[in-house]
């Protein structure tokens, strides 16, 4: 009796066991990634400093993307893909349906060509969405294509989400050569005379009011306006982008930021008609490294201040960057009249190549001959030029700071900066008006006009604030 229960009390513990190890299997299981789901972390990377920008969230959900509804095709809603269809209600029907699952992909196919109109991609939704293009996405083709319904400032809009990706291996074309032969600036007009012109050309991708975003690997091209633009969003990572447009095509910044926080932009290629990447009023603790820029209007911080408007930067870094064939290097530009502040501003480790005004701070900014002299300014502080190395268009001075006449520019440092003619001679010595810094080491051309210490005349701190 007594060994009968031993070999029931042995059997009870095998069964005890083998079902755990049954239940452990199970959960790892349901942790694995689902299949299809997009590769690579979402994390910034460790070498990046401390407070840029936070942590980005993790990969979709364990276990969401184990059913086969995880993945909305647009074909299964009905897009064609054809390049001539209209498929913009197959894209709203399958973000609608995508935006409330968990952890989903919206696909756009590889092979197929997929017009839609101006849209808005609206929130909240589930956590873990994926937009997913592979194939190629455009807008109607021009101005005469564009339903007069529609916005003509906006083509892509994502609205009021959070843990949202936009990646792929496709194309997103913006079909803005037509666009572009529009006056979308001030413009030289007949005897002389300046024109004004309609500035109703699309930005392609805007994100708005969101946080915690990713966009990585997807191709951008020939945008009518800005290529990518966010507003109002915290949180968000950039990485491995490719956005090209030709050097002429008007108003195209890359990558334009504005009252945005805690941004990451890594390893990019970006060649347009503007600036590669801008940086409006509102935007703190931005992170850009790994990027080559130009042909190109360079990286800039700018323009702040215009119509007396108040404007507050700080805490931007760009390091291990190459700047090639521009108007511009690394530049901030604010109008006379603005106020607040540009503080904290770090350019260290950038290689330029035949760039005209390669660093460049100009509070004098004006797209017109009209703009009148006024007091007030946007006061620029702590500005940081490391390791800038390379040839300049000697069309210009390859160092120009133009600081107000009554708000001066102050702690200015310059350590190992060598800029060399890319060819002939420099015409003109570096530049500098009211700008106040220090040289850690000499530097090519040399800086003399550079201002010890600080200025006499303090600034009223309350102007200034932000």
């Amino acid at each position: 009796m007594e060994l009968g229960r031993g070999f029931l009390f042995i059997w009870i513990l095998s069964i005890l066991f083998l079902s755990s190890n049954a239940n452990a299997r199970y959960h790892y299981h349901k942790k694995q990634k689902p299949k299809g789901s997009s590769k690579g972390s979402h994390h910034v990377s460790p070498s990046t400093p401390v407070g840029h920008p936070p942590p980005i969230p993790s990969e979709p959900s364990p276990g969401a993307g184990d059913s086969p509804h995880s993945i909305f095709d647009v074909t299964s809603f009905g897009a064609a893909g054809d390049g001539s269809s209209d498929d913009t209600a197959a894209f709203r029907q399958a973000w609608k349906a995508a935006c409330a699952a968990e952890s989903a992909t919206i696909l756009v196919p590889s092979d197929k060509v997929f017009i839609i109109t101006s849209t808005i991609f609206s929130g909240p939704c589930k956590p873990g969405l994926v937009f997913q293009v592979d194939g190629v996405l455009m807008p109607p083709d021009g101005p005469d294509g564009w339903p007069k319904a529609d916005s003509r400032m906006q083509w892509l809009v994502f609205y009021r989400l959070d843990d949202m990706k936009l990646t792929g291996n496709g194309i997103i074309e913006g079909n803005g050569h037509k666009w572009w032969e529009l006056p979308c600036k001030p413009h030289r007009g007949p005897n002389g005379s300046t024109l004004k012109g309609p500035c109703d050309s699309p930005a392609m991708i805007r994100f708005f009011m969101s946080s915690n975003l990713v966009v990585s690997g997807i191709r951008i091209q020939n945008s009518p306006q800005f290529h990518m633009k966010f507003d109002g969003c915290e949180g968000v990572l950039i990485e491995k982008l490719s956005i090209s447009t030709p050097k002429l095509s008007p108003n195209t910044d890359g990558i334009h930021i504005d009252n945005t926080k805690s941004v990451g932009i890594y390893n990019s290629m970006i060649s347009n008609g503007d600036d590669c990447i801008s940086i409006g009023p509102g935007c703190s603790n931005v992170d850009i490294g790994g990027v080559t820029c130009g042909p190109s209007h360079g990286i800039s911080i700018g323009s702040l201040g215009v119509h007396n408007s108040q404007a507050c930067v700080s805490n931007i870094t760009v390091r291990n960057a190459v700047i090639r064939e521009s108007d511009n290097g690394v530049r901030i530009k604010t109008w006379q009249g603005g106020s607040g502040s540009v503080s904290g501003i770090s350019f260290e480790n950038i290689q330029m190549e035949n760039v005209r005004n390669c660093i460049n701070v100009d509070q004098y900014y004006c797209l017109t001959k009209a703009c009148r002299n006024q007091t007030s300014a946007v006061y620029v502080t702590d500005l940081k030029f490391r390791n800038i190395k390379g040839t300049y268009d000697v069309r210009s001075p390859p160092i120009h700071f133009a600081c107000s006449d009554t708000v001066a520019c102050t702690n200015i440092t310059m350590a190992e900066v060598e800029l060399l003619p890319h060819e002939g001679k420099l015409l003109d010595d570096p530049f500098c008006w009211n700008a106040y810094g220090k040289q850690e080491t000499s530097t090519i051309p040399p800086i003399g006009c550079l201002r010890d210490g600080m200025p006499q005349t303090i600034i009223e701190a309350s102007h200034y604030h932000c």
